[in-house]
């Protein structure tokens, strides 16, 4: 009963918090179109940033040998969808929560998977390749999971605006050609694009975080719920875990399994805002739309402590292998022979 309710009041453009009252999100128009127009050359930026490190050679080596790009496609695809869905549902998140967290987990992987894959020593052009691999699929997935999911919520079926989210899919795909054309064409200007364009990214995220303060500041309290906090931390870590889990099962190696790992659980968060912010009217969303920030927070903590980890295991079994191989050559010394030829000729001395 009181998920159909919810859902009537998403269409009546009413937000309902998880206790049951009923409060009205109104940004001023020129407000909400400056954090619309700022989340879009977020994205913009993102997505070309990306294409602008991509080798169209690399990806036909990896689409070649599409093994590891397969695994991680199912991951992706696979557990963070139902991840996000059980955590929904067995928080029993209202359908304004429940939705916002399923385009959070139906999202593609996002660039700050490569930061991390760098990080914790993984392979680097099958990480990119994923990225784009998942950017472009997202184009059919996304939609057709969200679609399915959906249906376990009752009235959610046609909640979600499905053409808002199929443009914004779209909309990631032309920068992110652009920034592959251009560096397979011009790749001297590659440099110079990808230093200008973190610029813009630095002060644009300033902006539409500021901005979102403003608008939402009488009631960002709700979104820091125990559910929606729950979900924000559970979300990232089974990825990162699942993902490394499921690369192992499937006989990758160590360093691709990392790649996997941290391609799963790190999502598309630009994206994420993007979909929230321009799809759903201010009124319906409510606050939720700030959930990837703090999905974005708790996957960059988690992430982090698991490059720390990694580092440490690292130093740790460093100085174990550096005593083996030493044993190893002493071992060696000591059954050294003579040469053949040496040994004949000893042999053959008169006594």
């Amino acid at each position: 009963m009181s998920s159909t309710m919810n859902v009537t009041n998403m269409k009546n453009g009413v937000n309902v918090s998880s206790n049951g009252s009923m409060s009205m999100l109104t940004i001023p128009q020129p407000l909400n179109n400056a954090i619309n127009i700022f989340t879009i050359i977020i994205l913009f930026i993102t997505m070309i940033s990306l294409g602008c490190t991509m080798e169209i050679s690399k990806i036909k080596n990896h689409l070649l040998r599409p093994k590891g790009v397969a695994i991680a496609m199912v991951t992706q695809f696979g557990i963070m969808p139902l991840t996000a869905f059980a955590l929904a549902k067995s928080l029993q998140m209202d359908s304004v929560k429940a939705v916002t967290v399923l385009i959070c987990g139906c999202c593609p992987g996002g660039n700050l998977s490569n930061i991390f894959t760098l990080a914790l020593k993984g392979d680097m052009n099958l990480s990119i390749v994923m990225t784009t691999c998942s950017c472009v699929a997202a184009l059919g997935l996304m939609p057709l999971l969200l679609l399915i999911y959906c249906q376990g919520f009752t009235g959610l079926e046609n909640a979600v605006p499905y053409v808002g989210i199929l443009s914004a899919l779209a909309f990631t795909l032309v920068p992110c050609g652009m920034g592959i054309v251009l560096n397979h064409y011009k790749p001297n200007y590659t440099p110079m694009v990808l230093k200008s364009g973190l610029s813009i990214l630095i002060i644009s995220s300033i902006i539409v975080f500021s901005l979102s303060g403003v608008a939402v500041k009488d009631m960002v309290w709700m979104i820091l719920t125990a559910d929606v906090i729950a979900v924000a931390a559970l979300m990232p870590l089974i990825g990162f875990i699942l993902g490394y889990v499921m690369s192992a099962v499937c006989r990758l190696s160590p360093k691709c399994s990392r790649t996997v790992s941290v391609e799963t659980g790190c999502q598309n968060i630009q994206l994420c805002v993007t979909i929230l912010k321009v799809a759903f009217p201010p009124e319906v969303i409510g606050p939720m739309f700030l959930f990837p920030l703090l999905y974005y927070t708790f996957q960059c903590a988690e992430a982090l402590l698991l490059t720390v980890c990694f580092r440490c295991y690292q130093m740790a079994k460093s100085p174990a292998e550096e005593t083996t191989i030493y044993t190893n050559v002493n071992v060696k010394h000591e059954e050294v022979k003579p040469p053949q030829c040496l040994r004949s000729s000893e042999e053959n001395k008169p006594t």
